[in-house]
C-alpha cells in the first residue's frame, strides 16, 4: 500500500511541476489539445488586371488590395499557430506565380515568403513573419509593374500540374487563396474540348451569348465552361479573391463565378469561396474566418 502511494504522489509532483510551452502573443487558457496544421498557399495573378495604367481605382488600386489581401492571409495564420502548443507546430505558408516574372529577384521573395512552424521555432520567428509579409509582397507587385510584361496567369495549368506537389501535404489542412480578376488567359495553355475551354476572357463570354439573365441556362444546355484539370482535389479548400469583371455587361461576374463554381465541383473541391474584389477591410473577417474554419 505504501508502494502505490508513494508512486502516486510522484505522479502528482509531475503534473504540478509541468508547464505547457506557450508562443507569443498566445493564451494558455485557450491552448488546444487537438492541434490542426494548416498548409497555406497563395497562387497570384501578374496579368495586367494589376496595372495602374491600364485597370486604374481612384479608391484603391488593385496591387494595394492584393497586398493587403496578403497581410490578412498571413495575420489569420499567424492566429491559428497561436492556439496551438509549441510542440504541435507543424504549419506553413508560401507564395506563388504562374508563369514565373522574368525578374530574378521574384525567386529570393518566394523563397523568403515560405515559411515554416515546427517545434523548434523560435519567439523570434512571429515578428520577422510580420515584417516580411508586410514588405516583400508589395516589392513583388512594384517589380511586376515596371516590368510592364503582363504575360497572362496560367492558373489552368498550375491546377493541373502543380496544385498537387506544391499545394497539398499530408496529415494537413490545404487551403489555397488565388488573387486573380477572375478571367484565366495564357498565351501557351489555350486549347478547347468541345466547347469547354481552358481560359476565361470577355471576349469569349461575348461570344457564347452570356450577356442575359439565363446565363446559367445556356452554360449547362450548351455545355460550356472550363476543361476539368485534374480529377480530385477533396484535400483542398480554395479561396478566390478578386473577382472584378470587365463593364458592360451585368452578367459578366456571374459568369465568371458560375464557370469557377463548375470548375471546382468538378474536379470535387468541396470547400470554396469566390469574392470580388471588395476593399481589403470587407474581406479580412472573411479571409479570417477561412482560416480559423469557424462557422
Amino acid at each position: 500500500m505504501k508502494k502505490i502511494f508513494y508512486v502516486l504522489m510522484i505522479i502528482s509532483l509531475v503534473s504540478c511541476c509541468k508547464k505547457e510551452p506557450t508562443i507569443p502573443g498566445g493564451n494558455e487558457d485557450s491552448i488546444v489539445s487537438d492541434p490542426n496544421n494548416i498548409n497555406v498557399s497563395i497562387l497570384i495573378d501578374l496579368s495586367d488586371r494589376i496595372d495602374p495604367q491600364t485597370n486604374p481605382n481612384p479608391t484603391m488600386e488593385y496591387f494595394q488590395r492584393d497586398t493587403e489581401y496578403i497581410k490578412a492571409i498571413e495575420k489569420g495564420f499567424l492566429n491559428h499557430i497561436k492556439t496551438k502548443r509549441i510542440i504541435t507546430f507543424n504549419d506553413q505558408m508560401q507564395v506563388f506565380f504562374n508563369p514565373e516574372p522574368s525578374d530574378p529577384k521574384m525567386n529570393e521573395f518566394t523563397k523568403a515568403l515560405k515559411i515554416f512552424f515546427d517545434k523548434n521555432t523560435s519567439k523570434d520567428y512571429f515578428s520577422s513573419v510580420e515584417k516580411k509579409y508586410s514588405e516583400l509582397p508589395l516589392n513583388i507587385y512594384q517589380s511586376a509593374i515596371k516590368d510592364e510584361n503582363y504575360v497572362g496567369s496560367d492558373i489552368w495549368e498550375f491546377f493541373k500540374n502543380k496544385v498537387k506537389d506544391y499545394c497539398i501535404k499530408d496529415d494537413h489542412r490545404n487551403i489555397l487563396f488565388i488573387l486573380t480578376d477572375g478571367y484565366m488567359y495564357h498565351q501557351n495553355t489555350m486549347f478547347s474540348e468541345e466547347k469547354k475551354t481552358s481560359y476565361l476572357t470577355s471576349k469569349l463570354i461575348k461570344s457564347n451569348g452570356l450577356v442575359t439573365s439565363d446565363f446559367k441556362d445556356i452554360i449547362e444546355k450548351n455545355g460550356l465552361g472550363f476543361v476539368k484539370a485534374n480529377e480530385n482535389l477533396s484535400n483542398l479548400e480554395v479561396i478566390v479573391l478578386g473577382i472584378n469583371p470587365e463593364k458592360g455587361n451585368p452578367f459578366e461576374e456571374g459568369v465568371i463565378k458560375e464557370y469557377w463554381e463548375n470548375w471546382f465541383k468538378e474536379m470535387k473541391i468541396k470547400n470554396y469561396q469566390i469574392k470580388s474584389a471588395d476593399l481589403p477591410s470587407n474581406l479580412e473577417p472573411i479571409i479570417l474566418k477561412a482560416i480559423s474554419n469557424k462557422n
